[in-house]
């Protein structure tokens, strides 16, 4: 997906700093919307069909952090990336962010370069499957439709982000190699997505948790990284 035909949405309560994101992105040839209320930016990212999301935590009405935990949390808006944009720096606030299903995370102050190069990177790496990859993966009772980007466990369908869909089919489709956190994120997020090997554990940890049963076919090789099972 290209700049000129994507829709971003900044949610940024600080004026400036809204129209400086706004401006920057629109100068880059993205179509931009903004709003300074999380109760209203909530509102407009349900129904305006974009395709990324700026989202400060800090925010009057519904903060951020919770908005990204309802937009992941909904099967019509999980699949929109969101990068978290906010003056909290610490390690922690990372993770909360992560966790809750964020695709990127950038501290104030900020470089409108470095958005822009990690807007670039999210949007490139979450985008759909194209037509032809008319296929699944299968190992087990785990199925991935890849044109219909599901994922199922026997027959109950779990709900991924972009980014977990796309771990889980990387490590399937390398299955019985061990895969290190820096391959990892080179394959599944890029290098220039800006995120450290902290965020390869917590996508492993979260997906462990939703493939529920099949937890173990994701396996912890200790000091280096992580494996598909060889054997369901």
């Amino acid at each position: 997906m290209t700049a000129d035909s994507s829709k971003v949405l900044v949610i940024e309560d600080e004026l400036d700093i809204q129209q400086l994101l706004a401006h920057h992105f629109k100068q880059a040839g993205y179509r931009v919307e903004a709003q300074a209320n999380g109760t209203e930016g909530l509102k407009r990212a349900r129904e305006g069909n974009f395709d990324l999301i700026v989202l400060d935590i800090m925010l009057p009405g519904i903060d951020g952090l919770e908005i990204c935990r309802i937009l992941k949390g909904d099967a019509k808006t999980k699949a929109i990336p969101v990068i978290i944009l906010t003056a909290k720096g610490e390690e922690v606030d990372r993770i909360v962010g992560f966790e809750l299903g964020a695709d990127d995370y950038l501290t104030k102050p900020f470089s409108p370069r470095e958005l822009l190069l990690r807007a670039k990177a999210v949007l490139r790496r979450t985008r759909a499957p194209s037509a032809e990859e008319e296929k699944q993966l299968s190992f087990g009772d785990l199925i991935i439709d890849l044109p219909r980007h599901k994922v199922y466990v026997g027959k109950k369908e779990i709900e991924l982000t972009a980014i977990e869909f796309k771990l889980l089919k990387y490590l399937l489709e390398t299955r019985g190699r061990v895969q290190s956190r820096d391959t990892l994120l080179d394959k599944v997020w890029g290098y220039d997505a800006f995120v450290t090997t902290r965020t390869v554990d917590t996508h492993v940890k979260r997906l462990r948790e939703k493939l529920g049963k099949l937890e173990s076919y994701i396996e912890t090789v200790r000091g280096v990284g992580y494996r598909f099972a060889e054997k369901a």
